[in-house]
């Protein structure tokens, strides 16, 4: 029998499902459990890794391909259209020990973008790779591809439908963002974050992006530093949320440099990061672990999907603030 690593680090996976309008009241008991077991499973995939001494970078990817394969989740399976009725998908994936970094936006045909994330971080010289050009990129390295209506489900097309109702009768509110419309209330953008017991980390993000979204719009997700980062030295980050806003503080690179050069604590600084989102307007969360297995799973709306595992095999999943 092998003897136990003393060196090992106790490791922490922590996921999420994204954050939004999730209320208590409105949530059947069945539909919590199913939430709820699919959070599950992502620990359950990650924490195998983790547990056989895998890396950061492979129980990232672990977990968040078990939330892009459930269509609760705004990615893989169950993204969210656009107004042209198609599936755009974004992730990013980055390694906190060497900041090496891999990302695509846009990719139709993809089934699980995260995964196509690590291959650019291992086997391109660049960082993000958007639409056909990810495609094919993806294609040249046998990822596997998918038809359109793989990511076709009954709810998401009730959100667009309802999406562009509101646009034509009220346009200019629309237009102009003055109507909030919470049309990815069931389910939001997927990430994870990592510490292995080598002692690094890695995070990893996936999304649909928003509703009804055109123009080629790409949120925080696959923006490295904005949605997604990770650095030994800082902690390892995935944010959810309207990701413009997290798009201009650089929220997960800004979370990482308050505990970096400013010695904060990683819920301290997770606080600051998530006041400053809703200074500015925004609302939605982030999870974060540092070296120390100390963790943060920090939001500002009225409910996120999370869960975090740890060496012992406890885990801990939940939903709403309180």
């Amino acid at each position: 029998m092998a003897k136990p690593d003393s060196t090992a680090v106790p490791f922490r996976l922590v996921v999420h499902g994204g954050a939004g309008t999730i209320d208590r009241e409105s949530m059947s008991a069945q539909s919590e459990r199913e939430y709820r077991d699919a959070l599950t499973a992502a620990l359950v995939a990650g924490r195998d890794v983790l547990a056989g001494h895998g890396s950061a970078l492979d129980a990232v990817v672990a977990s968040v391909q078990i939330l892009e394969d459930c269509p609760l989740f705004n990615a893989g399976r169950g993204a969210v259209f656009n107004a042209d009725g198609q599936n755009e998908l974004d992730a990013a994936i980055m390694d906190g020990r060497t900041l090496a970094a891999g990302a695509v936006a846009g990719v139709t045909n993809i089934k699980n973008p995260i995964a196509v994330a690590r291959l650019v971080l291992a086997e391109s010289k660049h960082v993000l790779l958007a639409g056909e050009g990810a495609e094919r990129f993806a294609a040249s390295r046998g990822a596997v591809t998918v038809l359109p209506d793989y990511f076709f489900t009954d709810q998401r097309w009730a959100d667009l439908l309802r999406a562009k109702r509101l646009e034509e009768n009220l346009p200019d509110l629309v237009r102009d963002h003055k109507l909030e419309v919470d049309l990815d209330r069931i389910g939001g953008t997927v990430g994870a974050v990592a510490l292995d017991m080598h002692g690094d980390l890695a995070a990893g993000t996936s999304t649909g992006g928003i509703t009804n979204k055109r123009f080629g719009r790409i949120g925080d997700s696959p923006i490295i530093g904005a949605g997604t980062y990770a650095d030994n030295e800082g902690c390892a980050v995935s944010a959810t949320g309207k990701g413009e806003v997290f798009i201009r503080i650089v929220a997960a690179h800004e979370l990482s440099a308050l505990m970096k050069y400013r010695h904060a604590s990683i819920t301290e600084g997770a606080e600051l990061v998530m006041q400053k989102i809703a200074d500015l307007g925004g609302q939605g969360g982030l999870i974060a672990v540092d070296r120390t297995g100390r963790f943060a799973m920090t939001f500002n709306t009225s409910g996120m999907y999370r869960g975090t595992v740890g060496a012992s095999g406890d885990r801990e999943t939940a939903i709403f603030r309180r």
